[in-house]
């Protein structure tokens, strides 16, 4: 396996203002990675059927970005809930069911994967605090972002002072979605009606997942922003679901979004 190309993640302004207090974060692409195939690249996916040694060998990629063994990085078995997990300086591997991971430890590197579903990394740069949410649909609707955010308060994070960034997401011009969808939402909120447009479709909409992501953080009291990138759109640098499954392909990988704070 070539050593020679190395990951170059995407970084976000807001968050790239943390690091003075000794914080790094990166959206990784399919750039670095040593899978090949319908995986080709960066592909950390631990539940897809790509060759593990590979799998491995990229999540090791991205553990060394952080100057870190890949013991030290930390990623969950996602399952599509609110659920958020305290990680502490003895992180032992472990991989529970949540979709956001909170940490006021340094040397960890705290990951979510994703191919299409929204990475939001969480940075208090005053009080050395950090998270990383993995948001779909259901995680948005269920409530993952704020839960994300408390946990990061009861860890001593100042809810004025955490920057949020949702990183490489599918956009809403590439995600169609039918009206028992629409429903599910309007009877949540009727307001939620701002983030679906109508498709050329009958009986269809287009969702802006983006949208309702930035505004629940906005209404959560955090400062947040994207990078703005579509996962669907670019298959040369980012894995989709929604691509793969509309190209008729068996599996697909995953990208990972990760931020740690680093040893003083």
């Amino acid at each position: 396996m070539s050593t020679a190309d190395q990951p170059r993640p995407i970084t976000a302004e807001s968050l790239d203002a943390t690091t003075a207090a000794g914080i790094r974060h990166g959206f990784f692409t399919r750039d670095g990675g040593v899978s090949e195939g319908i995986y080709r690249g960066l592909n950390v996916g631990l539940g897809s059927n790509d060759d593990p040694d590979r799998v491995r060998e990229n999540r090791r990629r991205v553990s060394a970005w952080f100057g870190l063994p890949p013991e030290r990085l930390a990623t969950a078995h996602q399952v599509h809930s609110p659920d958020v997990v305290v990680v502490g300086a003895n992180y032992d591997g472990s991989r529970p069911e949540a979709d956001a991971q909170v940490t006021a430890s340094s040397g960890v590197v705290l990951g979510v994967l994703t191919a299409d579903c929204g990475p939001i990394l969480f940075a208090d740069p005053e009080n050395r605090v950090i998270g990383a949410a993995h948001a779909g649909w259901k995680g948005a609707l269920g409530g993952v972002l704020e839960n994300t955010v408390d946990a990061m308060i009861a860890l001593g994070a100042r809810r004025e002072a955490i920057r949020a960034t949702l990183g490489p997401s599918i956009s809403q011009k590439n995600y169609e979605v039918g009206p028992e969808f629409v429903d599910r939402f309007l009877a949540t909120n009727p307001a939620f009606e701002a983030f679906f447009t109508p498709s050329s479709k009958p009986g269809h909409a287009m969702f802006d997942l983006p949208g309702l992501t930035i505004m629940r953080l906005s209404q959560a009291g955090v400062i947040a922003d994207s990078t703005g990138h579509c996962t669907y759109a670019a298959p040369e640098t980012f894995y989709s679901y929604r691509r793969t499954t509309h190209a008729g392909e068996p599996d697909y990988g995953r990208q990972i979004s990760a931020i740690a704070i680093m040893e003083k």
